[in-house]
C-alpha cells in the first residue's frame, strides 16, 4: 500500500508561514493498493491539493472510494470542491457511519445547499453512491477494510486497511475513554499492560499490529482536562495504545490549529522521549501534508486484529423503534438528547428516580438504559447488578450506560464493569458527546 498525506490539520484548516512543514489543511489522506485500489480517508480541504496533483499525475482511478470517518465540518469540507466528482467518467463510492442513507446524502447536500455553494449536490457529473457503515469488515477492491466506533461527540468510525500484507489503521477522531490509560498520568503504559477501560482495551486490539497507525494526537494530556469531552486524543495516550497494539509506526496526526511547525515538532519529541521510557521500538513521526509512505509485508507476522463481526454495509433505518429509556435529572441533557434521538428514529422515554427507572424497564425492557443521575456512585452500581442478575432476558442483555462522578479512578471503572455496566463516562458530559455513545451502541446491538 501505498500512502500519501494531503491534509493533516484538525478542526479548522490553518495554511500559512507558522505551518509550512507539517501543513495547514484539515483531514485527507491517500492510500492506493499494488492492484490500483485507490481510497480517501476524509475529504477536508486537503482534498483540493490531491486533486490538483491527480491532474498533474494525468491519473485520475475510474472508481475511487471515499472512506468518511465522520461528517463534521473539518473532515468534509474538501467534498464540494474535489473535482473528481465532476467528471462524467468517474464512479464514486462515498461510505460513511450512519444508520440511514438519507441522512447521510442530506449531510452532503446542506453544505452544498444554495446558501453555501453555488453547485448541488445532484449537479455532480460522476457517478455517486451513498452508502452508510456499521460496525464490521467489507471488501474495497483489493482492501479488506474494517471499521470499529471511536469516541467522539458524532457517531464515527476509525478504519482498518489490510493489503498487499500490510495493515494501516486510521483513527481519528477519538477520545480515551479513561485517562490515565494506566497507571500514574505521566508514566508510559509498559509492554502488556492493557487499559482498564474495557473499550479502551477495543481501541487497542483494533490498533494490533498494524504497520502504521495514523492516530488524533491534537492535545498534550496537560491540556486535555479542559478540553475532555470535545472528542480528541492526548499524545501521550496516542503512544501507549500504539506501544499495547504492538504497532509499527505511529503518525501523529489532527494537528490543533493553534500549533505551528515548532510546537508539532515539540509533541514528537514529547511522544519519542514516553517511547524510550517504555523500552518500545515504536516509531512515531508527526504526518506532514505531501509526505508519503509505502506499507508492505511486515504486517503479516503480526498480531492480527479481531475485527467487529459481520458486514459493515447497514440496511437503512436500523434505529427505528428502538426505546431509550433515561434516568436523566439534568434538564439541558435531557432536552437536547432526547430531540436529538428522536430525529434518529429512536423513542426516548425520561425518569427522574433510579427506582422508576428499574420499574419501567422491568414493565417494558428498552433497548438500552442510561443512568445518568446526580446520586451515590453505588446507588448507580446496585442498579447495574439489578438489570444483570433480571430473570427477563430481554432486560438482562441489554446495554446499560452508567454516567457518574468527574474523573473515576482505575478502581472505580474496574468495580462498574463488574457490576455489569456496558459503559462507563464522567460528569460533565456534553449531550453530543452522549449521544454519540448511545447510538454506537443501538447499532452495534442492532449487527449482532
Amino acid at each position: 500500500m501505498r500512502i500519501r498525506f494531503w491534509g493533516t490539520r484538525g478542526s479548522i484548516a490553518r495554511p500559512g508561514p507558522r505551518t509550512l512543514r507539517y501543513g495547514g489543511n484539515t483531514s485527507c489522506t491517500e492510500v492506493v493498493a499494488d492492484d490500483g485500489t485507490w481510497v480517501v480517508l476524509d475529504c477536508g480541504t486537503g482534498a483540493y491539493e490531491l486533486a490538483l496533483d491527480l491532474h498533474r499525475r494525468a491519473s485520475i482511478p475510474a472508481i475511487g472510494h471515499l472512506l468518511i470517518g465522520h461528517a463534521h465540518w473539518d473532515h468534509i469540507q474538501g467534498f464540494p470542491l474535489f473535482e473528481p466528482l465532476y467528471d462524467p467518467a468517474g464512479e464514486w463510492r462515498i461510505h460513511a457511519p450512519g444508520d440511514r442513507i438519507d441522512h447521510l446524502q442530506q449531510t452532503f447536500a446542506k453544505q452544498m445547499s444554495p446558501e453555501h455553494h453555488p453547485i448541488a449536490l445532484g449537479d455532480l457529473k460522476a457517478s455517486v453512491k451513498f452508502r452508510v457503515l456499521t460496525e464490521g469488515s467489507f471488501p474495497v477492491g483489493g482492501i479488506h477494510v474494517a471499521a470499529q466506533y471511536l469516541h467522539h461527540p458524532a457517531l464515527t468510525l476509525g478504519y482498518r486497511l489490510e493489503a498487499d500484507g500490510a495493515a494501516l489503521v486510521y483513527a481519528t477522531d477519538h477520545e480515551p475513554h479513561a485517562v490515565p490509560l494506566h497507571g500514574s498520568e505521566r508514566q508510559p503504559m509498559e509492554g502488556g499492560l492493557a487499559p482498564v477501560h474495557p473499550e479502551d482495551r477495543r481501541h487497542v486490539s483494533f490498533l494490533a499490529g498494524a504497520d502504521l497507525v495514523v492516530h488524533d494526537a491534537q492535545y498534550t494530556l496537560a491540556e486535555y482536562g479542559e478540553r475532555r469531552g470535545w472528542g480528541h486524543t492526548p499524545v501521550e495516550c496516542a503512544v501507549d495504545y500504539a506501544i499495547a497494539a504492538a504497532a509499527k509506526q505511529l503518525a501523529l496526526f489532527h494537528h490543533d490549529p493553534d500549533r505551528d511547525d515548532a510546537a508539532v515538532e515539540g509533541l514528537v519529541d514529547l511522544a519519542r522521549e514516553r517511547v524510550a521510557k517504555a523500552g518500545a521500538a515504536l516509531e512515531v513521526f508527526a504526518a506532514a501534508e505531501g509526505q508519503q509512505l509505502e506499507l508492505r509485508g511486515s504486517a503479516l507476522d503480526a498480531p492480527r486484529t479481531s475485527p467487529p463481526s459481520g458486514s459493515a454495509l447497514l440496511e437503512p433505518a436500523s434505529l427505528s423503534k428502538r426505546t431509550v429509556l433515561a434516568a436523566e435529572d439534568d434538564p439541558d441533557v435531557t432536552q437536547r438528547l432526547a430531540a436529538a434521538l428522536r430525529d434518529d428514529g429512536v423513542r426516548f422515554v425520561q425518569v427522574t428516580e433510579l427506582g422508576a427507572a428499574l420499574a419501567a424497564a422491568r414493565e417494558a425492557p428498552p433497548s438500552l438504559l442510561l443512568l445518568d443521575l446526580a446520586v451515590p456512585r453505588g446507588e448507580l452500581l446496585a442498579a447495574c447488578r439489578q438489570v444483570r442478575s433480571a430473570s427477563d432476558p430481554r432486560l438482562r442483555d441489554i446495554p446499560v450506560l452508567v454516567v457518574a462522578g468527574s474523573a473515576p479512578t482505575e478502581r472505580e471503572v474496574r468495580e462498574a464493569f463488574e457490576a455489569g455496566a456496558t459503559d462507563y463516562l464522567a460528569r460533565p458530559i456534553k449531550p453530543t458527546l452522549l449521544r454519540s455513545r448511545i447510538r454506537g451502541w443501538l447499532m452495534r446491538a442492532h449487527s449482532e
